[in-house]
């Protein structure tokens, strides 16, 4: 199950029948990071008990937990109670760090600047006709006509991206005036295979932007250029002194890969996508078989 802005959606990669017992890292867990879709949340949307006693046991062992994420902050109730310590998540893919014990409040940002947005909307425009446009800010979700509005917002303005994307739009929009940078630029085509289409995008304009996916339906998420959920996620371990080699992941979609090929110990999902079980060694169950838990229990019983 899978997240995009288009909303979840099951991904076309089946569980297998049976899954590996997980295999516990050598090296000492300082931190666990977790995507949230497909990964942690089943696919009712809700973290199970016994995944909610994993977080916490971990956090009482010292161990802090991320949720690292391509939903926006004002997606994230889901886990909000379920964070401990810190407090913060990573969302957009790497864009925004939210404080969730602040309100969701974003402390830090990492944005699309509006020209190349606009660039990006022209290259996808000549390499794949039909494209349409969705531009996620940090206070406030726009679309173009053509857009699937699956996730209607009656605050959004509905117009060309070159209107969405103006250097004035952000704050004419704004309630209070303020301006709002772009995190991500959505592009959705209606025909094309979804991974076809991430890689045509990335090359016609992956110099760029960064491109990368968490839809099984053809729904590209682009931010700015060298953002991803790895980049900020290990900006957050630098902070802390937190090494790669000390860091668990768990992920189930392309826009995890990177995070699961920096990060020292990386499990995939068994309910995840191809590309993702390629790039990763180790396996746990699947997101409604508490597969992030049993990882954690494992760890926790190990130390």
């Amino acid at each position: 199950m899978a997240v995009g802005e288009d909303g979840p959606v099951t991904d076309a990669s089946a569980t297998p029948p049976s899954v590996p017992e997980p295999v516990v890292p050598s090296r000492p867990t300082r931190l666990i990071a977790t995507d949230l879709d497909g990964t942690l949340l089943r696919d009712d949307k809700t973290v199970s008990d016994r995944t909610i006693a994993a977080l916490a046991a971990a956090e009482e062992a010292g161990i802090e937990v991320f949720f690292v994420t391509g939903r926006p902050a004002r997606w994230m109730d889901v886990v909000s109670d379920h964070v401990h310590g810190h407090g913060l998540a990573i969302c957009a893919n790497g864009a925004a760090v939210v404080d969730l014990h602040r309100g969701r409040r974003i402390v830090e940002v990492s944005p699309l600047e509006h020209t190349v947005a606009l660039n990006v909307v022209t290259a996808l425009r000549s390499a794949a006709p039909g494209t349409s446009f969705a531009v996620e800010r940090t206070g406030s979700f726009h679309y173009e006509p053509g857009y699937p509005p699956l996730h209607l917002d009656p605050t959004a303005v509905v117009a060309p991206a070159e209107k969405l994307l103006a250097e004035d739009f952000a704050a004419s929009s704004a309630p209070d005036g303020a301006a709002q940078p772009v995190l991500k630029l959505l592009a959705h085509h209606p025909d094309l295979d979804p991974d076809a289409f991430l890689t045509l995008a990335r090359k016609a304009a992956g110099h760029l932007a960064s491109f990368t996916r968490s839809s099984p339906t053809a729904l590209l998420e682009i931010s700015g250029p060298g953002v991803s959920k790895a980049g900020t996620l290990a900006r957050c371990c630098a902070e802390r002194k937190i090494s790669p080699a000390e860091v668990v992941a768990f992920g189930d979609m392309p826009n995890d890969i990177e995070m699961l090929t920096w990060a020292g110990t990386s499990y995939a999902m068994a309910n995840a996508h191809p590309d993702v079980l390629a790039a990763t060694t180790r396996r746990t169950a699947s997101n409604n078989d508490d597969g992030v838990a049993v990882v954690i229990e494992r760890i926790l019983h190990s130390r």
